[in-house]
């Protein structure tokens, strides 16, 4: 069987997922990148460096937080997205709602947000953690899972996924419950954390309780260098975009979906027999409660 492969994610989704840990040197040179990709791509790194009015080492240092062997190789990258796209970044990803946009110009900038968030998520993926975290859940002993907010909604995604195929898992939205489960795990349990950000304290605590438990621990997150990752044995990072008046919204929630339902199929997998009887079960107890179709 052929294997496709995605295309690498773009260099815009890793600016954004690093943007909260760049100093604030590095941080003008992003925006610059951001603002204008075209210019920083014909430009040398003294012009680069003269607009945004930092040091030729401090351009340097960006490239290097990026993964890029230097200066050159950004110019390179930039060249070659650019080329891909006649558009601007801006455009092409849809990121801003003005207040005279029409409903249909609101409804095409969401849509290019969500599916370049899925795009970029599926492309920077890290497959062999995906795997480490799916094997991980298969074998738990216990499963807790922990999010606020609109990652709860995910998070209750996953736990009903995983209920239907026989591996129960428990969702704790509630710092307090959620801390008092976590002091109860150990070895041979897993906790997954969600946040869209990697910053909230409700999903950090109980993750990092579980883990001083001796329980393997999974953050998902749209930030790698933020504390929830740093926090977590095993990191999955989605790419998703915030649109204005949708922070944290439904693209990083579509794009923390996708990755949920990575691992929910590769648990299935993993012991497909148990779980096909499972599925078939499940589906014959609610089978009674769907309306018949007219003939």
């Amino acid at each position: 069987m052929s294997v496709v492969e995605s295309p690498p994610p773009s260099l815009e989704a890793r600016i954004h997922g690093l943007l909260p840990a760049l100093s604030p040197a590095q941080v003008r040179v992003a925006n610059e990148v951001l603002r204008d990709p075209g210019a920083v791509a014909s430009s040398t790194i003294g012009e680069l460096a003269a607009r945004c009015g930092i040091s030729l080492p401090s351009v340097t240092r960006f490239c290097l937080a990026l993964g890029l062997s230097g200066y050159a190789e950004l110019r390179l990258t930039l060249a070659a997205e650019s080329g891909r796209s006649s558009t601007s970044w801006e455009r092409g990803t849809g990121s801003e709602v003005g207040p005279d946009d029409s409903l249909g110009e609101v409804v095409r900038t969401l849509l290019r947000a969500d599916t370049r968030a899925l795009e970029d998520t599926v492309a920077a993926l890290d497959l062999d953690a995906l795997g480490e975290a799916v094997r991980a859940i298969s074998d738990a002993r216990r499963i807790d899972l922990y999010s606020v907010a609109g990652s709860a909604c995910v998070a209750e995604d996953l736990r009903l996924r995983l209920h239907r195929i026989g591996r129960g898992a428990n969702c704790w939205s509630d710092v307090h419950n959620a801390l008092t489960s976590a002091a109860l795990l150990g070895a041979g349990d897993v906790a997954v954390g969600i946040s869209h950000s990697g910053e909230t304290i409700e999903v950090l605590e109980p993750l990092q309780r579980a883990g001083r438990q001796g329980a393997r621990t999974v953050a998902i997150t749209n930030y790698p260098r933020s504390p929830l990752a740093r926090a977590a044995d095993i990191v999955l990072v989605t790419a998703a975009r915030d649109v204005t008046f949708r922070t944290g919204g439904m693209a990083g929630r579509h794009a923390q979906m996708i990755v949920l339902d990575a691992i929910y199929i590769g648990v299935a997998q993993r012991d497909y027999p148990l779980a096909e009887q499972a599925f078939d079960v499940t589906a014959d107890a609610v089978a009674t409660h769907r309306t018949r179709r007219a003939n």
